[in-house]
This record gives structure tokens, sequence and C-alpha cells, in this order.
């Protein structure tokens, strides 16, 4: 009997260290990744805050006249080509995105459901620069046939792109919200006499609604921040889109091509890291979003 006591008791020290232990290691990790992200936070904001010692705010953000070479610094034409896209691009890819995840999720059978998630999943993965090439062999000289312009780069091209790239994403996300549902919302609606379609609309929708809102703005994440596929059709040029078929740029564009050219000792390098910290401020808002709805869904539950 005493063999059995002591090796209980050993087991028992050993699991609480091994729980001790692993608490302390999830620990040190979660401290480590904040201070990664301090880190990134701080370097950015501190080198991006040195702009306004050399021009004003109002310049920087209200003027339109990009041309560092003759030192002005003018972002407002950017950040607004950078939201003009985005609000393109969702209204291009979500309505296709929660179709489609209703679809999958309501009414395909199930050899269809096993077919289509697989390929989602494989096409979320697909890296940014294959669909910029995608868009530069095939999409524009379609769209310079189409619409008879000389030049088919712009923010159509960009936002069709990018639609094509956070359409998978934005309907597995949906998809998930959908199908985590419960079965009897549906059941009751339909003893209630509601149709199908009803359902869908009155039911199901509203119930993952979080969910979708979550996955959208997921997909509007990686449409900010997306950098390779967009330089590669939009045009790069630092101006305003009066057109949906004008070169132009936007913030992750004009970043990448004009970093590489400046030194790090100046005002126009400075600006690129305010518009890098502009994209950072606007992801960890929407990201801080996306966890709002969480909590307030499970505190609702």
């Amino acid at each position: 009997m005493q063999p059995s006591r002591k090796n209980r008791f050993s087991r028992y020290m050993r699991a609480r260290l091994a729980n001790r232990l692993s608490a302390y290691y999830f620990l040190l990790s979660i401290l480590a990744l904040c201070f990664v992200l301090g880190l990134v936070i701080f370097f950015i904001g501190k080198t991006a805050m040195l702009t306004f010692k050399h021009i004003s705010l109002a310049d920087f953000f209200l003027s339109f006249n990009w041309t560092p070479e003759e030192d002005h610094y003018g972002a407002a034409a950017i950040i607004i080509n950078t939201l003009s896209l985005t609000v393109l691009t969702l209204i291009m890819a979500v309505p296709i995105a929660v179709g489609l995840a209703i679809l999958i999720a309501e009414i395909a059978p199930k050899w269809i459901k096993n077919m289509m998630r697989p390929i989602l999943d494989l096409l979320v993965g697909v890296p940014s620069i294959v669909y910029g090439y995608l868009g530069l062999t095939v999409l524009i000289p379609f769209l310079r046939r189409l619409s008879g312009e000389n030049l088919g780069d712009g923010l159509l091209a960009a936002a069709l792109v990018l639609a094509l790239m956070v359409l998978p994403t934005i309907c597995r996300i949906s998809d998930e919200a959908i199908s985590m549902v419960p079965k009897k919302y549906r059941e009751a609606a339909y003893a209630l006499g509601s149709t199908r379609l009803q359902v869908m609309l009155r039911v199901v929708i509203p119930a993952a609604g979080r969910g979708i809102i979550a996955a959208i703005i997921m997909g509007m994440t990686r449409a900010i921040g997306e950098t390779m596929a967009v330089v590669m059709v939009i045009g790069n040029t630092a101006q305003l889109a009066k057109t949906l078929f004008t070169p132009a740029s936007v913030l992750t564009s004009n970043i990448v091509m004009q970093i590489s050219n400046v030194e790090f000792d100046s005002t126009w390098n400075y600006a690129l890291h305010m518009m890098a910290f502009l994209l950072l401020a606007i992801s960890f808002i929407l990201i801080l979003f996306i966890r709002y709805l969480g909590r307030k869904g499970s505190d609702k539950a």
C-alpha cells in the first residue's frame, strides 16, 4: 500500500510541476508577443511623429500635393484612394462571399460542401504575388479591350484583384458562423410555418450576424494592408483617382515603391513611416472592434 501512495504522490507532483511550467511558458509567450508588438508600435510611431517637426498636420492630412522632391508631403489623395479601394473591394466581394457561404452552409448537398471548403481554404493560402501576376497579365489587358482605355490599371483593376483575394477569407469565416447557428433556431422557425428562404434571411443570417461582420472586417484588414498585388495593378501614381481607370497610389503601394530610395533622416522617410503608422492604427482599431463583437456575443449568449 505504501508504494502505491508514493507513486500517486509522485505523479501528482509531476503533474503539478508540468502545469506550473506550462503556465510560465504561456505567460512568457504572451509577454514576448506584447513586447514585440510594443516595439513595433513604438519605433514606427516615434519615427512617424518626426514628420510633424517639418510639416503641419493640415499639410499632411489635407493637402493633395505629394511631391517629396519639392518638399510637398500631402497624403490626402493617397489616404482617400486607400479608403476608396477598400470600399470598392468590399462592395464587390461581400455579396458574393456571403451568398456563397449561405449556399455552402444551408443549401448545397454534403458532397459539394466537402469539395468547396477545401478549395476555399486553398485559395486563402495563395500568395498575393500570384493574384497580382494574374491581374497584370490577364485582367489589365482585358480591361483595356473592354473599356477602350490606353491604361487598364487603376482602382478598378486593384479592386477586382483584392476582391478575388479576400472573397475566400470572408466566405470561410461566414460559413463557419452560419454553420454554428443552433439547429433548434431553424426547427422553431419551420414549426411556425416559415419558408426556407425566410428561415435563412430572418433567422440564420441575423443569428450569425456578428460572425459575418467579423469576416467582413477581417477581409477589410487584408484589403487595406495588401501590398504586392496592389503594386502590380494600380499604376503607382501619387494622385487622386478621379475615375476607375486613373493610375493611382494607395498607402501600401506608395510605401513599398518609395521607402528604399529615401534617406533615413529625411522628412520623406518620416512621412512614409506616418503612412505605415496609419495602416497599423486602422488594423488595430478593426481588430479591437472584432474582439468587442465577440465579447458582446458571448455576454448575450
